[in-house]
């Protein structure tokens, strides 16, 4: 009898195991990374020589700049 149970346990915590290991590996498998976007033109900061998108720079009289601080710095 103590057999029987034994064997009833194990049988079923490998079921469970199994079942979450199948479980998580499906979900992993799902989560695919999304594709890179379109490039970027990129600009450089005439302050700092930082690169970065046309879209996030402050546009100034002399030139586009990585933030307002390098703008007034450059122009002031």
């Amino acid at each position: 009898m103590k057999f029987i149970l034994v064997l009833l346990v194990i049988v079923i915590a490998v079921f469970v195991w199994r079942s979450n290991r199948r479980y998580s590996l499906g979900s992993r498998s799902a989560a695919r990374p999304t594709p890179p976007g379109a490039p970027q033109d990129m600009v450089r900061c005439p302050v700092c020589a930082l690169h970065l998108p046309r879209a996030d720079a402050r546009v100034g009289r002399r030139g586009r700049y990585c933030s307002d601080e390098h703008r007034q710095q450059a122009e002031g």
